[in-house]
């Protein structure tokens, strides 16, 4: 007797659950249950919230029941008779009003985990965008002073959107927009001249809205002493003159984007595209656009100024675009900006801002629209993140010695350590408020949630190390052929998690929410260790050995994905003092 057909390997489990389901469908429509003519409902497969109830459970029966002229549970009952015969299905059960819940065979478990194995880093990834073009645009800061945490978690976010975007399958371009024109820029410029004439906060000809920090006084002492900047391959030295407001500005921009790529390298953020707003003026885009926005009928004149018909597009009123002195307001240059990212072939734009920008995004989408070229209404997609407050001992830090006012990503960096900032900018839904506590990101505990889960990939490098200390072998092939125990609940829920992570990967991806990765790390670090508390793993009988050791493999790969997807990094070898006092790997 042939076999019966089983799950594909490159598909997630609930993507061929759902495909088994339709083909029920059809045959209840073959057997005249269903009108012939009937389309496929849009019915939910999902995983129940209560691992008791099964694997997976459906309403498909439900949403058939009208159609059928028929009760849901009666349905559900010809659905079962219904589904192809398939080794990976274990058994269908009827619960409540006709939801089907389903369980999978061991047979289907063992499948999985070999499929861990075999893909090893490729795990989770699928070919969703189809190789298309995505430009993620983060950080963005204007290059007036150190980076501080606000920008941190934008870089955070920004990175990990770009990251999961291509597990997705698409062609990422990892963009930075630097607002080098305008009044911050002018704002340096004279604060950075003042600085280097002498003055001070406090002094005569001070200004109240000059930049206050320290690190205003160095950029004005490297100008003064001559010192060479290395920037976008030129070499821009101090002229050593303060009296040359051109050159202070053109050095002072050039010495603190040096500073921000430092501490984004820290960081482990990188950057295929960095883009200057000046371009934009001296390339003439920005007039471009406005050329193409009058062209096409969407402007008109009053008071001495040039409107934007906004309101035509969503916005709540039309916008000044170009002021009585001639000069444009903020928005057109950003409008311009993102012509240019469709120009160069982005069908997917993704920024990343804070929440205050919030404003500024119907204008810069109704300019676009009012382009007439094509572009969807949709596009560009806007994430926008909600500020950050340092705590250190119960009490908020607001000022950094380097920054003067704000606290700056490095010193974040330099006291808590990259990976630690980069998992707590990340954990949290972008739209929500975010508490980084200094002492709990510092602290080598269980209630620290990155050391959590670095420290579970730490451990099972630690189970290898251990077996190779006393001469024993791990042989993955004997070990992924090894029955799997799906009664015990501890098992199971392991090689559930498992199951999951192409699912997490894929939702990350649509909802450009990579939060979701760092609370799906959480969970299979829990499952993991009620495995590592219940089990030993490095005994002497090889097929016990090699059974545990598959699945310890298995979460160790899973892990270092995951942590990739953030990039924070998988270490091999940790210590945690335990509540004996012992250390432990």
């Amino acid at each position: 007797m042939p076999a019966r057909p089983a799950f594909l390997r490159k598909h997630s489990v609930k993507s061929q659950l759902r495909a088994l389901i339709e083909q029920g469908i059809a045959n209840l429509r073959a057997q005249g249950v269903l009108p012939a003519d009937l389309a496929t409902p849009d019915f939910v497969v999902e995983r129940p919230k209560d691992r008791s109830h099964g694997d997976f459970a459906t309403n498909a029966a439900m949403t058939l029941a009208r159609p059928a002229k028929s009760n849901p549970r009666a349905i559900a009952q010809a659905l079962i008779d219904a589904l192809p015969a398939n080794d990976d299905i274990g058994t269908v059960e009827i619960a409540g009003p006709g939801f089907l819940n389903f369980r999978l065979s061991a047979a289907a478990w063992q499948r999985q985990l070999r499929t861990v194995h075999a893909e090893g880093t490729r795990y989770g990834r699928n070919n969703s965008g189809q190789g298309r073009t995505a430009g993620v645009e983060y950080v963005s800061a204007n290059p007036t002073g150190p980076l501080h945490v606000g920008h941190g978690r934008a870089a955070a976010i920004g990175d990990c959107i770009a990251r999961v975007l291509d597990a997705n399958g698409w062609a990422v371009k990892r963009e930075f927009y630097y607002n080098d024109a305008g009044v911050q820029i002018e704002n340096l410029t004279r604060s950075t001249q003042a600085r280097a004439r002498g003055l001070g906060p406090g002094s005569e000809g001070w200004a109240e809205d000059f930049y206050q920090g320290h690190y205003i006084a160095d950029v004005a002492k490297a100008y003064l002493d001559g010192a060479s900047v290395e920037i976008d391959g030129q070499t821009i030295t101090g002229a050593r003159d303060p009296e040359n407001t051109d050159e202070i500005r053109r050095f002072a921009v050039a010495y603190l984007r040096r500073e921000q790529n430092l501490d984004l390298a820290a960081f482990r953020v990188s950057f295929d595209v960095y883009y200057l707003e000046s371009s934009l003026y001296r390339d003439g885009k920005v007039e471009e656009a406005v050329r193409e926005l009058v062209a096409h009928g969407h402007t008109y004149e009053e008071g001495g100024a040039l409107w934007l018909k906004s309101t035509d597009f969503g916005d709540d009123k039309d916008r000044v675009m170009r002021k009585s002195d001639g000069t444009y307001t903020y928005f057109v240059p950003d409008v311009a900006y993102h012509l240019t990212k469709w120009q160069r072939g982005y069908e997917r734009a993704i920024t990343e801002l804070g929440a205050d920008h919030h404003g500024s995004l119907a204008r810069v989408k109704a300019g676009l629209q009012a382009l007439d070229c094509g572009i969807p209404q949709d596009w560009p997609e806007y994430v926008l993140h909600q500020m950050v407050t340092v705590m250190r001992g119960g009490e908020e830090v607001k000022i950094s010695k380097r920054a003067g006012s704000y606290v700056t990503l490095r010193d974040l960096i330099d006291e808590t350590g990259a990976d630690a900032v980069r998992w707590f900018f990340i954990a949290r839904k972008p739209d929500s408020q975010l508490v980084f506590d200094i002492d709990l990101a510092r602290s080598q505990s269980l209630d620290n949630p990155v050391y959590y889960v670095q420290l579970s990939h730490a451990r099972i490098c630690s189970l290898f190390r251990k077996a190779t200390e006393r001469g024993l072998s791990f042989d993955a092939t004997a070990g992924l052929v090894q029955p799997l125990d799906i009664a015990d609940s501890i098992v199971r829920n392991i090689l559930i998690d498992l199951s999951r992570w192409p699912e997490i990967v894929e939702t990350a991806g649509k909802e450009l929410e990579p939060h979701q990765i760092a609370t799906f790390l959480v969970e299979l670090a829990q499952s993991f260790q009620s495995f590592f508390n219940e089990y030993h793993f490095v005994v002497d009988d090889a097929d016990t050995r090699n059974g545990r050791l598959a699945i310890a493999h298995a979460v160790q790969q899973v892990l270092a994905n995951g942590l990739g997807l953030l990039g924070v990094s998988a270490p091999e070898e940790m210590f945690f003092a335990d509540a004996d006092g012992a250390e432990a790997a």
